[in-house]
């Protein structure tokens, strides 16, 4: 399940400098490293207080924790994942998937993981934490999609946690490694749309429920 945001105490907060605040960590973060931001920095690239940074975040690993938990909802929200009656296995499935390539080309998430691969062999804590509230999170979201797709018959899911990582990991295929390593651009809405649909197809292919047939 998602994370849910530490308890508010004191004064009621600001959403408006809440905002502010995970996007001048979005910019932060990705640019100077974890142990490379301070809190000071960050609320003065937010234009507020440092004692108004602390009522919206308990710490930097909050701060940061909350600012990946940010930036997946604003390019796949949670509420992607949840059944539409009104949509067939197939375009829900592309919705996520191009939601989730839209998220994963953002340049500052590239960028972010980029730093988070660079400083992983010195400290694994931070990568640990990027994981547990960024792919981990993402990932349980698409299990739980499955499954309830394996419950109505959409589709025969005989492992969900497996089908949820074979359908990212198809997703991402051998150019976002490329993209990671700076060989080439991400690929533009056209010819990721193309690429999610020939993934869907194969996921389809893979898991659609003529193969419980076979059991």
């Amino acid at each position: 399940m998602p994370l849910r945001p530490k308890p508010a105490l004191g004064r009621p907060k600001d959403p408006e400098k809440r905002q502010a605040i995970l996007q001048a960590a979005a910019e932060l973060f990705p640019q100077k490293g974890f142990a490379g931001v301070s809190m000071l920095e960050i609320a003065e690239r937010a234009n507020v207080s440092k004692l108004t940074l602390y009522r919206h975040f308990a710490d930097k690993e909050d701060l940061f924790s909350q600012a990946v938990i940010d930036c997946c909802e604003q390019q796949l929200p949670a509420s992607s994942f949840q059944p539409a009656p009104d949509l067939g296995i197939e375009q829900a499935l592309t919705a996520i998937g191009i939601g989730f390539l839209e998220l994963a080309m953002d340049e500052k998430a590239i960028t972010l993981h980029r730093m988070i691969v660079r400083q992983s062999g010195m400290d694994t804590g931070n990568a640990e934490l990027y994981f547990k509230v960024g792919p981990a999170r993402m990932l349980a979201e698409m299990r739980h999609f499955l499954e309830h797709a394996g419950r109505s018959g959409a589709l025969y899911i005989p492992r969900p946690d497996l089908a949820a990582e074979h359908f990212f990991c198809l997703l991402k295929g051998l150019v976002y490694m490329r993209v990671l390593m700076g060989l080439c651009p991400p690929p533009d809405r056209k010819a990721r749309e193309t690429h999610v649909r020939e993934v869907v197809a194969v996921f389809v292919a893979a898991y659609g429920p003529e193969n419980r047939r076979g059991q």
